[in-house]
């Protein structure tokens, strides 16, 4: 195992650009009406999905903190084969999964009009702008090996 380079103490110019990118966000999803629990899910699902353990431990402690409950957390990798979501958050995380994964054409035209038909057009571009931000900090501190704290 290799030491890894922490990327962002190592180029803290780029990290802070990527941190003003992320407050930029939070503030472009309050605007379009978006609560903190629903950019939360959006959040602890793209990390689930890239595997980014700092960035869970993180989220999901701030998802409990904004009222996601522990049963919603607990089925987020499997929302599609539970009722606990509701219209507007499906439609979220299919654009957090469709933003992480970037499936072929035909699924994500699929993924983005389901989305389309619940959210407007102000909502389903701060949620994608919130997937891809967590997107970049998940590789950030994937690459950079961040330990989870106890």
């Amino acid at each position: 195992m290799h030491d890894h380079v922490n990327i962002d103490k190592q180029t803290p110019a780029a990290y802070k650009a990527l941190v003003g990118v992320s407050t930029a966000v939070y503030g472009v999803a309050k605007e379009a009406g978006l609560d903190r629990a629903l950019v939360e899910l959006v959040n602890v699902r793209c990390s689930q999905i890239n595997g980014c353990p700092t960035c869970l431990e993180v989220h999901h402690r701030k998802a409990l903190t904004v009222g996601v409950t522990d049963t919603k957390l607990a089925t987020l990798s499997v929302w599609r084969d539970v009722e606990l979501f509701d219209d507007r958050e499906q439609a979220a995380l299919r654009l957090a999964e469709l933003t992480t994964d970037l499936p072929d054409h035909d699924t994500a035209e699929r993924e983005y009009a389901r989305a389309r038909e619940v959210l407007t057009d102000d909502e389903l571009s701060a949620i994608i702008w919130v997937a891809i931000a967590i997107n970049s900090f998940n590789r950030v501190s994937i690459l950079s090996r961040h330990p989870v704290r106890p």
